[in-house]
């Protein structure tokens, strides 16, 4: 047990500093990571767990100029540190969000949600009618690019692995707006062309997975189409055939949401552009939080390991 809750003094607030009361926060696959020592990020120890999160601004220092008491912000990149009830942070780390998101959306915004809109903006150019395919359908980005790819009449084909309670989740899945749910196991069967009859085949291809799940997955890409990878849920590398690449040059690319954050720090109208079509999203009901469970910080343990078990298809959120 590598976490405690300690009751810390709440830092000194400097003139460019908001005093923050954090709200609620996700334990997210890259949170436990970090704190297993196997991320691309790690904070120097002893350091407090969470990357993703939304809290209230309760006071800002006399330099602060666009954040105000009252306003409801998120991180702004990664390694905040947001499972805490309060935090005085720099204002640049600091991104404020409309008050109007419901909190459960807001604490799990910039992430998820985020790393599905640039997957499905970012590598192929998608029109109405074109159709994705994705693996590990039913994470926090899973959900997130069934519905942003809905609102913008692109057809999904959703993979999930096989499971007890699997025509609840295809029950779930559809209606967030998937067209078609299938297991690794169907991967590999005829059916799979049923499906292409009806909707064309993807161009665009989104991997959390690895090893056989995304070997599967890419022998249903046209000609020239992308695999984007973002996760490893398998822990097993990406597996290609020689003939995808000679015959088909398929495009393997990855995506890290902190590295697209980073090279866009200068381009704010970039973010807001992204952040005010995600939130658009929200207020129309076009993209909800994930499924989730609402959990009191003091049971961060429970939490944790609810987290960590297999087939998961609830978010833990640490309420503060």
């Amino acid at each position: 047990s590598l976490l405690r809750l300690k009751d810390l003094e709440v830092a000194e607030l400097g003139d460019s500093d908001v005093h923050v009361k954090m709200l609620a926060a996700p334990i997210n696959p890259a949170d436990i990571n970090m704190i297993q020592g196997t991320y691309a990020i790690l904070s120097p120890l002893p350091a407090v767990g969470g990357n993703e999160g939304v809290g209230e601004v309760l006071e800002v220092g006399r330099r602060v100029a666009s954040l105000k008491p009252g306003d409801r912000v998120i991180p702004a990149g990664a390694g905040l540190g947001t499972w805490r009830t309060q935090g005085v942070f720099p204002e640049e780390m600091l991104l404020k969000v409309p008050s109007d998101i419901p909190v459960l959306c807001a604490a799990t915004l910039s992430i998820n949600p985020c790393t599905a809109y640039r997957m499905l903006a970012d590598f192929e150019t998608l029109a109405p009618g074109d159709s994705v395919i994705q693996n590990a359908a039913n994470s926090g980005v899973g959900q997130a690019v069934i519905q942003i790819a809905k609102a913008s009449g692109i057809k999904t084909i959703n993979v999930v692995r096989d499971r007890p309670d699997l025509p609840k989740l295809v029950e779930r899945l559809m209606a967030l707006g998937a067209d078609h749910v299938v297991t690794e196991e169907m991967l590999r069967k005829p059916e799979m062309k049923e499906i292409f009859k009806s909707i064309p085949k993807p161009r665009l291809a989104l991997n959390c997975v690895g090893g056989k799940s995304t070997t599967d997955m890419l022998r249903h890409l046209q000609p020239k189409g992308t695999v984007v990878t973002y996760g490893g849920m398998a822990r097993q590398p990406v597996m290609v055939p020689v003939s995808a690449f000679i015959f088909r040059d398929l495009r393997l690319r990855g995506f890290w949401m902190t590295q697209w954050r980073k090279d866009h720090a200068q381009d704010q109208e970039g973010l807001a552009s992204m952040m005010d079509a995600v939130c658009q999203l929200i207020r129309r009901g076009q993209l909800t939080a994930p499924a989730c469970t609402e959990v009191p910080l003091q049971d961060y343990k429970a939490a944790l390991e609810a987290s960590m078990k297999p087939f998961t298809s609830s978010k833990q959120i640490l309420l503060l």
